[in-house]
C-alpha cells in the first residue's frame, strides 16, 4: 500500500503543502469554562458551565531535503510562514481588517482538522557547509476554526428550506460527487448548488453544510 502524506491546505486559495515525512505523534486538547458562584453556608461553590473552549492541535512536522545536492529546506518551510500572514481578500467589510487562512490539516481520510494556526516555531538542525539550511523541525499549534458537531441546519451559510435533507461536506468531496451519492447522476450537482446559492461549484468546504434538493 501506498503511503498517505499528511497535508496542509490554505482554504483561501487552495494551495496545499505536502509535508514531506508524516507526524509521529499530534496532540489534541480542549477546555471548558466553568464560574464558581459561592453559596452562603458552603463549602464548595456552586459550579457553572459557561461554554466549551475550541479544540487545539499541537503536533511536530520534520522537513529534510539533504538527498537533494540544490536543497533548501525554506522552500517547504517558508509556505508555513505565508500561512500566518494577513490575507487581503479576506478583509472585514465592516472593520476593514484582514486575517490570516483558515487552513486544513488532512491525513488520508480519516483525519480532518479547520482550523486557525496560532503559533509557529522552525528549528533549524542541520546545514550544508555553506550554511543552507537542509533540516527543519516545525512546531505548529492549531485552533479549532468549526464544530464539526454542529447539528445540520445551524451552518449560517445554509439556504436549505425547512424539511430539505442537509449534509455535512466532507475532505474531497465535490458537488458532482454529491449529487452522485444522493442522486445517482452526478449532472445534476447544479440542483444542488441552485438550493444552496452557490455560484462557484469549487468554493466548498470541509464542514459545511447542503440542502440536498428533493427530485420530486
Amino acid at each position: 500500500m501506498s503511503l498517505t502524506k499528511a497535508t496542509i491546505t490554505n482554504l483561501n486559495n487552495k494551495e496545499k503543502i505536502a509535508c514531506l515525512f508524516n507526524p509521529t505523534e499530534y496532540t489534541i486538547a480542549k477546555t471548558n469554562n466553568w464560574q464558581a458562584k459561592p453559596v452562603v453556608g458552603k463549602n464548595v461553590p456552586k459550579m457553572e458551565f459557561t461554554g466549551g473552549g475550541a479544540r487545539s492541535m499541537t503536533v511536530e512536522l520534520l522537513f529534510d531535503v539533504f538527498e537533494d545536492p540544490l536543497g533548501d529546506v525554506r522552500n517547504h518551510t517558508d509556505k508555513l510562514w505565508k500561512l500566518l500572514l494577513t490575507d487581503p481578500s479576506k478583509q472585514n467589510t465592516s472593520t476593514k481588517k484582514a486575517r490570516p487562512p483558515y487552513i486544513l490539516f488532512e491525513w488520508g481520510d480519516n483525519w480532518h482538522f479547520k482550523a486557525a494556526i496560532t503559533s509557529l516555531s522552525i528549528r533549524f538542525t542541520l546545514f550544508r557547509h555553506n550554511g543552507v539550511p537542509v533540516r527543519a523541525l516545525a512546531s505548529i499549534t492549531l485552533m479549532e476554526a468549526i464544530d464539526e458537531n454542529d447539528k445540520p441546519g445551524t451552518n449560517p451559510t445554509s439556504y436549505a428550506e425547512p424539511g430539505m435533507k442537509r449534509r455535512m461536506v466532507k475532505p474531497r468531496d465535490t458537488l458532482a460527487a454529491i449529487a452522485y451519492e444522493e442522486y445517482g447522476n452526478s449532472a445534476l450537482w447544479r440542483q444542488i448548488a441552485e438550493a444552496n446559492r452557490i455560484d462557484d461549484p469549487l468554493s466548498i468546504q470541509p464542514g459545511q453544510i447542503l440542502g440536498i434538493p428533493s427530485l420530486n
